[in-house]
């Protein structure tokens, strides 16, 4: 049972991940954009996007949302294939009861995403509530850009480039995202975290 339930995961996960790629190739050729132009507007190499775009590579949240504001569209919509809910204004509120939540595909089973920033247009920065599984991810995340972490409940392992430290309630961390990175909740409720990724 545990098999089929793991199979069936896995097939869920590996079918988002090509429809992810798919929406990704279908916005850049909307454009009329080649893989170079996308490459130039995201700093990605052509080869890196190649691969996403052929479900030979899963993005990290970081670089999806690179992708995604090079096309003009946000993570979001790459994800779940809606129709993005940005809105031009110069300030974007998020309601408590309105909040997005995401899947992030490298992250471990029960760590939710939960966007702040899903409704503004052409930001710099992404912010979420991310609540941490109790199990490291699969791999460490790696992606341009730096974050800003602050914990907001609980206290988690974090592994930063070989290195492990614990964090509590009230700890932030600032780094730079392009080092292998990942965390896990420590306490026995699952920790909650301010976390906002700074495109490069």
């Amino acid at each position: 049972m545990a098999n089929s339930v793991m199979k069936d995961s896995d097939l869920e996960s590996r079918s988002l991940e090509l429809a992810i790629a798919r929406r990704i190739r279908e916005k850049r050729k909307q454009k009329g954009w080649t893989l170079e132009v996308l490459a130039k507007v995201t700093g990605l190499s052509k080869g890196h996007l190649s691969q996403i775009e052929n479900g030979e590579k899963v993005p990290p949240i970081g670089t999806l949302t690179k992708i995604a504001f090079g096309l003009g569209e946000t993570a979001l919509a790459l994800i779940s294939g809606e129709a993005s809910q940005e809105n031009s204004s110069k300030m974007a509120v998020s309601r408590v009861e309105n909040r997005v939540t995401i899947a992030h595909l490298d992250a471990s089973p029960n760590t939710i995403y939960e966007s702040f920033a899903f409704n503004k247009k052409n930001r710099i920065m992404d912010s979420y509530c991310v609540t941490v599984s109790h199990e490291f991810p699969p791999m460490p995340m790696i992606h341009s850009g730096q974050e800003f972490t602050y914990i907001l409940e609980g206290v988690i392992e974090f592994y930063y480039d070989g290195q492990t430290q614990q964090l509590k309630s009230g700890d932030a961390l600032y780094f730079d995202s392009d080092q292998p990175h990942m965390g896990r909740s420590l306490s026995e409720k699952p920790a909650k975290l301010l976390v906002i990724f700074c495109k490069s």
